[in-house]
């Protein structure tokens, strides 16, 4: 599966669907959803039989060859894909992120267990779907230098 892979698409603004997400239990309909569906999309996949069955569909379809975060990330760059981080889209969810209201940011912060002077060091984003917030904290310079790394290579 490509979870890591589709968390770190919409981290960098993609658009993404992800099948483990979809709750298709029958591998058979998953395939022919997959190839049926989401037409304006790329599909991106580690199955050959998948990626076959797409591309004799004239399916738009990338198999991913790799099996490291990491190398799967070099992989679709080489392809074209522009991996940064902007704060579009949930990681969780792929729902468009917003600015949150101060009682939003008050709200989230409680129930992590943060201190309220928290919302004065950062700026957020927040996703209404999951009543996530975002900042750009160790964790997002954890993912800047992943990247650096990467690219670096």
């Amino acid at each position: 599966m490509l979870g890591k892979l589709t968390t770190w698409l919409r981290i960098s603004g993609y658009d993404t669907v992800y099948v483990g997400d979809l709750n298709i239990m029958n591998r058979r309909k998953e395939d022919t959803f997959l190839v049926t569906s989401f037409k304006d999309r790329i599909l991106l996949t580690r199955d050959r039989e998948l990626y076959e069955r797409c591309i004799s569909s004239n399916r738009e379809v990338i198999f991913i060859n790799s099996n490291t975060i990491a190398e799967q990330i070099k992989e679709l760059s080489e392809k074209g894909f522009e991996f940064r981080i902007v704060m579009d889209r949930c990681s969780v969810c792929n729902n468009l992120l917003r600015r949150p209201s101060e009682e939003e940011i008050l709200d989230v912060l409680r129930k992590e267990g943060l201190p309220e002077d928290f919302k004065t060091r950062y700026e957020f984003w927040y996703c209404e779907n999951c009543v996530k917030l975002y900042w750009m904290g160790s964790h997002w310079r954890n993912m800047v230098k992943f990247l650096k790394n990467i690219e670096e290579r």
